[in-house]
């Protein structure tokens, strides 16, 4: 079989699973089995290698070490301090506790890397704090969903860890990369929040003194130093990402229990919990690697970037169609797999067409993001809505609309290198 008959037998297989609600690591893993058996001088133990060969990687480690870190920050009042700065910081701004949940995602973005802990941790406390004071439960669930997609583009990042190790590309510029788009995402949804105040006449908070938001700070600088701990030390060179990860847990953990608000039990409940939502984002790596490998041993991006060449479109149309296609295929598969998947195949492309390497991953991971809070996928909307107790479908107007703006920001990005390429250049150009 050539390399087209390929890939529409691996897709196709893996499209009709997902279709019957296989979970999606199961997928990928049997979506391999027919290729195997019609590809000559391949073996399943191919298969078994590729997965145990993707696992042994210490950069992976960092993933459950950054999710063992949100899940101590929630357990350990800091995500409820970073609130209560965040409402001394803009709670004074029509629709108060909306804009609060944005600020408050994009602070603890800078901890977790994970959008999921974003939206649990956050959703529950804030969804019912929302609709208590009189904002619309569809949209309390919409914000709080959409907000927590921050998660993954404002450092730490998971995506920035897996896509680092996936392509080899300085997860230290890729963090630095993150940071405007991330804040740009951030702000346009305050935006929204406003437009939704003002029309809506939702509650404000009176202005806090200077006194009361330095107290806040205060309260909240413990936490807001761990993600200043993690970027200097990767940027500078002080340890690698995993070490960074696990210096972040060694905090988090530190601060739990000098504050007396993690105790042994406790702490045994989160280890468990975190070694759950791990396993199934490195089972995801696994088979997603063996499902690529199988792409790249019969030629599948070669014969895509021949493809795409041959249309002559230049770099800013390439660029668009990248973006394109990592926002469809995240609204059916998680992103991790997505990105060892598409990543892979797309990464060639990428650069025969001249665009920056930095400049591909971020587009790939803004785009990924919004697969979080869009179906049939859309992981951290249905985290959300079982928050909120909505139905999906209720939501999906609030969701749209606030979706919008932030679709112009990742057009932005597309089109306007710099947006991402700025920080790296000045910070860490030494790995540009």
């Amino acid at each position: 079989m050539g390399p087209l008959g390929i890939a529409l037998l691996l897709f196709g297989v893996f499209l009709l699973l997902v279709f019957l609600k296989v979970p999606v690591a199961y997928a990928l893993g049997l979506a391999c089995i027919p290729v195997i058996l019609v590809t000559d001088h391949v073996s399943f133990f191919a298969l078994i290698d590729r997965v145990y060969s993707s696992f042994n990687s210490f950069l992976l480690l960092s993933v459950p070490f950054f999710l063992l870190a949100a899940n101590l920050m929630n357990s350990s009042g800091v995500t409820e301090k970073l609130m209560k700065m965040s409402r001394h910081s803009v709670g004074h701004l029509p629709g108060g506790l909306g804009h609060v949940n944005v600020f408050v995602s994009m602070l603890f973005a800078g901890v977790s890397g994970s959008s999921t802990a974003d939206a649990a941790g956050i959703g529950k406390i804030l969804i019912p704090q929302m609709v208590n004071e009189g904002y619309d439960r569809k949209f309390s669930i919409a914000i709080t969903a959409c907000s927590s997609v921050m998660g993954v583009i404002i450092p730490p990042s998971i995506l920035m860890l897996i896509w680092g190790g996936t392509m080899s590309i300085s997860v230290g510029s890729l963090f630095m990369a993150g940071i405007i788009p991330g804040v740009m995402l951030g702000l346009s949804m305050m935006i929204t929040v406003y437009v939704y105040a003002v029309k809506y006449k939702y509650p404000v908070y009176s202005k806090s003194n200077f006194v009361d938001f330095l107290k806040a700070f205060g309260e909240a600088l413990p936490g807001l130093m761990t993600p200043l701990i993690i970027l200097g030390g990767i940027t500078f060179g002080w340890f690698t990402p995993t070490e960074a990860s696990a210096i972040a847990v060694l905090y988090t953990m530190a601060l739990g229990f000098i504050n007396k608000t993690i105790t042994i039990k406790k702490f045994g409940k989160i280890l468990s919990d975190t070694a759950r939502l791990a396993a199934i984002s490195l089972f995801c790596v696994g088979t997603a690697s063996a499902f690529s490998w199988l792409l790249s041993y019969h030629k599948v991006p070669y014969a895509l970037v021949e493809a795409i060449s041959a249309l002559s479109i230049g770099p800013v149309g390439i660029t668009l169609i990248v973006a394109l296609i990592f926002l469809v295929v995240g609204l059916f598969i998680d992103a991790i797999p997505a990105i060892i998947i598409m990543g892979g195949v797309l990464y060639p492309i990428a650069l025969e067409a001249g665009i920056h390497p930095i400049h591909f991953s971020i587009i790939g991971v803004v785009a990924l993001g919004f697969g979080l809070v869009t179906p049939p996928y859309g992981l951290c909307l249905l985290i959300a809505a079982r928050i909120g107790e909505e139905k999906v479908h209720n939501v999906l107007k609030d969701v749209a609309i606030i979706l919008l703006p932030m679709f112009l920001i990742l057009l932005l990005i597309c089109l306007i290198p710099g947006i991402s390429l700025a920080l790296p250049k000045l910070i860490t150009p030494q790995f540009m």
